[in-house]
């Protein structure tokens, strides 16, 4: 039950949407207060009172039920109680139903909408940096997310695959290269010949380069089985990655496949009147909007990446006439979408509304380490690998007689790489440290995954022992906070979808086993009391076992049944 929209319908106060009061309704930080609590400062500028009075006014108005046992108004905030029983019960109906068609928190309120989701974006003949993680792993989570409550949703691997460097590096190749070096090396050995080309280049290799540029747009044979193979190079590279973390994609088009669409759009902003010509080049103008003009065509007439974006805006709307279409890439590129988003709008698009960019922050080391510029890049392979290793070391020392641990270390390894990533607020920048993603006592998916082979250990011991059945039972203390932050999982996976914010999900993971976690410890499970409590406590774990895989697999991360 979502208790907080039930509250909400109980208030019904004049002049703001049951939506909007249902927002405002959250969990008390002491929840002896309350199981939730309503703050009233909004309100006194729409009912025109103070906090305190409306307070009052409102708890002296609300009927108690079979639902909510007791209201009470404390210093500007409505605070609200829910009945014990009726919550487990109401609990364990929601979940098993739930359980029983596509699981606990998942939704069809996307039935029939799509959702775009652009993120990732290979750069043809670039190995990944760590810079790379965020848009991959925060991509990927949101994909999942949506998936789950219902959405068709189609991920997008927009590839950098365009421009002179290709030209560069068929040069480079060309002058350096050997196949058998490259077919070993991949994605590393085409990246050295590039950077060779750069630190070396004289103004007849930069011609040269333009030349096998121009080839692979002419269609040449030579020039694109080259291009073609340095592009399967780093595809066959990335799919490794992919799957380690667990991403998929339902689109590889790139850059390239939007070339021959440029000029019908450039002719659409021309009949629009919206194209002017600035120091050769032709610019939609922004500045009455506060944005420097939008290049549609340099002054030798060439594309720049800004206006494929653009055509590859109109063609995903016509192919998959999305609901949404979310841009998961760094901060640094806020002036970009706003201007696309502002020139689709200008172009009479009333979709332009439903694009979105995701930005986040930027991921480093602890040493800093981050910054190709620098010479100081770090391969995110390498930090997924270091991570798995050290997950392997810590393993061994805390339990040497665990079976499968090299799988074991993978999952943990690979988990601990993502969640580090995913458990901040997505626009803050990261310092991760291994240390820290895999510590077994932090806020970390390691804890959360030895939660959960916790919660199965107990299970295990209990697999004689049926479910709870609806008995008469009091929930103590610990057994009412663990079904509280149980059915607080479907709304938290709707908070994430609608504020692009997987860190929603990982937080309330570690919420969840910190609650376990006490309950574990302050109950007798196996051992209970009576057969009832047994009943009951063997589904509140299976309950959390449950869930907390759930949200693991929506970010991404796979559980192992031991640690």
């Amino acid at each position: 039950m979502d208790y907080r929209a039930y509250i909400a319908e109980k208030l019904n106060i004049e002049g703001l949407a049951r939506e909007e009061l249902r927002d405002l309704i959250a969990v008390p930080p002491d929840t002896s207060l309350g199981d939730y609590a309503l703050p009233c400062f909004k309100l006194a500028k729409i009912l025109h009172r103070s906090p305190a009075l409306i307070a009052e006014e409102l708890a002296a108005g609300f009927q108690t039920d079979a639902v909510i046992s007791s209201v009470t108004a404390v210093n500007g905030y409505l605070n609200f109680k829910v009945d014990r029983l009726q919550l487990l019960e109401t609990f364990c109906k929601e979940f098993t139903a739930a359980e029983e068609k596509c699981g606990y928190g998942s939704s069809d309120m996307g039935a029939g909408k799509t959702v775009c989701i652009d993120y990732s974006s290979v750069n043809i003949a670039k190995p990944f940096h760590i810079g790379h993680l965020s848009t991959t792993v925060l991509g990927g989570a949101l994909y999942r997310i949506y998936g789950y409550l219902g959405y068709n949703v189609v991920g997008i691997n927009h590839l950098g695959d365009y421009g002179t460097q290709f030209g560069k590096l068929i040069s480079a190749y060309k002058r350096w290269g050997k196949m058998e070096e490259v077919e070993k090396g991949g994605i590393h050995a085409i990246n050295d010949l590039y950077v060779r080309f750069n630190s070396e280049a004289t103004e007849e290799m930069e011609a040269e380069a333009r030349e096998y540029f121009r080839l692979i747009e002419s269609g040449d044979r030579e020039a694109n089985e080259l291009f073609s193979w340095f592009k399967s190079l780093t595809l066959s590279y990335v799919e490794k990655i992919y799957d380690r973390l667990h991403i998929k994609f339902d689109s590889y088009l790139g850059e390239s496949f939007y070339i021959d669409k440029i000029p019908a759009v450039v002719e659409t902003l021309r009949e629009k009147g919206l194209l002017v010509e600035s120091q050769g080049a032709q610019v939609v103008d922004l500045e009455p909007f506060g944005m420097p003009p939008f290049i549609v065509l340099r002054s030798d007439g060439a594309s720049l990446y800004a206006t494929r974006d653009l055509a590859a805006a109109l063609y995903r709307k016509q192919t998959y006439d999305f609901a949404k279409c979310l841009y998961v890439v760094a901060y640094q590129q806020n002036l970009h979408f706003m201007q696309l988003f502002k020139v689709l709008e200008l172009m009479g698009m009333p979709w332009a509304r439903d694009m979105v960019h995701v930005a986040y922050g930027m991921v480093s080391l602890e040493d800093g380490a981050m910054s190709t510029r620098k010479g100081k890049v770090v391969w995110l392979e390498d930090v997924i690998s270091r991570s798995i290793e050290k997950a392997a070391s810590i393993l061994a020392e805390k339990n040497p007689a665990l079976a499968g641990r090299e799988d074991i270390a993978e999952e943990v390894g690979v988990g601990a790489v993502i969640f580090g990533a995913l458990y901040n607020n997505k626009i803050k920048d990261i310092v991760f440290s291994y240390d820290k993603a895999l510590n077994f006592d932090g806020e970390t998916s390691v804890y959360v995954q030895y939660t959960c082979a916790r919660a199965a250990s107990v299970l295990e011991r209990l697999k004689d022992t049926p479910l709870w059945n609806g008995e008469a039972v009091s929930p103590n203390e610990r057994e009412f906070e663990l079904v509280k932050v149980l059915s607080a999982f479907p709304d938290t996976v709707r908070a994430a979808a609608e504020a692009y914010e997987p860190s929603m999900i990982a937080r309330w993971c570690v919420d969840a086993a910190q609650v376990f976690n006490k309950f574990y410890i302050d109950c007798r499970i196996v051992n209970a009391e009576t057969e009832e409590l047994r009943r009951l406590r063997k589904t509140l774990t299976e309950a959390t076992s449950r869930t907390l895989r759930r949200a693991l697999g929506l970010l991404g991360i796979g559980v192992p049944e031991k640690m």
